[in-house]
């Protein structure tokens, strides 16, 4: 039944029809709430507290996945190029909701930590914390990592009790929807909402899509050049090796079509197994499945390493994707990092 509503609003969100209009009174309100929410912070009636090293804030206004965690990767990596000492915090979605913050370490469990956390660890090697309240997990962060010098925080962005120098919005290919706020449209705050920068995961920018998002947008790509098997990480395979092969994939991501989108741009002919995000994968979807090649995400891998009777599955496949931005961006972030003045 959730998942039945989930569908019928996302449908909803991308036009003007009836039941986003019988919405709309709704998202008014809501509007107003969010507006008055930031006024009282930017007065001081809500309070901030800024951390001593500066802070970069990943998230998005559209509700759902955008790709925030290959940006939040790609981010990691520039940043270490530029001499810098990154660290990041997150909510962790799909671990522990009422825990404290928490360090993700190599032992860490999905349903501790959350699968997003897990997996920017696991491909950027910097130290990662997880936590409700992002100013409690970048303390512990700055705390046990004292040599970090800049935070990225994954997601956050309406979590305003942390005070940060640069904001980067990221928006796919439905740019903002119908442009409505919810629940009569997917966004959580309004499309004109102040940014630093605007980055738009998507294969082709065209006009249209530029203008809607605002400011001036850089493309984001994300790209997949090989399969790697679950089971046996060294055993890999080009993606374009694998035309022609019957194939099932699936994606336990906000927008599995961006997933399914790229394998077949990649010449391979798919058959379509959307999740849930965050699937936990208890359940086992595969184990009735006809298939005997079956790509995943990273994002789901990081779950079915830590269940034996998938880890042993010799059908699945890991395909790894990297996020492609123009390296200006990462200058200017980088720039303003080195400007802010200190806490």
């Amino acid at each position: 039944m959730a998942s039945s509503l989930e569908s019928t609003l996302t449908r909803a969100w991308l036009r003007r029809g009836p039941l986003a209009l019988a919405l709309w009174p709704l998202s008014l309100l809501f509007r107003l709430l969010a507006a008055l929410r930031v006024l009282l912070f930017r007065t001081g009636v809500l309070t901030s507290e800024r951390l001593p090293v500066p802070v970069i804030v990943v998230g998005n206004i559209f509700i759902g996945g955008t790709g925030k965690t290959p940006l939040t990767i790609w981010l990691v990596e520039q940043l270490r190029a530029a001499g810098l000492q990154p660290g990041v915090i997150s909510r962790g979605h799909g671990g522990a909701a009422d825990a404290g913050p928490r360090e993700v370490l190599r032992d860490s469990r999905a349903r501790e930590v959350g699968d997003e956390p897990l997996l920017i660890a696991a491909r950027t090697g910097c130290p990662v914390v997880v936590g409700r309240r992002r100013l409690d997990a970048g303390r512990l962060l700055l705390e046990r990592h004292p040599e970090v010098d800049v935070l990225v925080t994954d997601d956050g962005l309406q979590h305003y009790a942390l005070r940060r120098d640069v904001e980067l919005v990221l928006f796919d290919g439905r740019g903002v929807g119908n442009g409505w706020t919810l629940p009569a449209g997917p966004l959580r705050e309004p499309p004109s909402r102040r940014r630093d920068f605007t980055v738009v995961n998507t294969p082709e920018l065209t006009p249209l899509l530029a203008a809607s998002v605002g400011g001036r947008p850089y493309r984001m790509q994300l790209a997949g050049e090989y399969a790697e098997q679950l089971c046996d990480p060294k055993r890999r395979v080009p993606l374009r090796d694998l035309a022609g092969e019957p194939i099932v994939a699936a994606a336990g991501i906000g927008n599995p079509g961006r997933f399914f989108a790229m394998l077949k741009a990649a010449g391979l002919a798919i058959r379509e197994l959307p999740l849930p995000d965050h699937h936990d994968f208890l359940d086992d979807p595969f184990r009735d499945l006809n298939a005997g090649l079956i790509l995943i995400t990273e994002k789901d891998a990081v779950k079915c390493r830590q269940l034996e009777h998938l880890n042993n599955d010799p059908r699945l496949w890991v395909v790894p994707v990297s996020a492609q931005i123009d390296a200006a961006l990462a200058a200017q972030i980088v720039e303003k990092c080195r400007g802010r003045p200190t806490a």
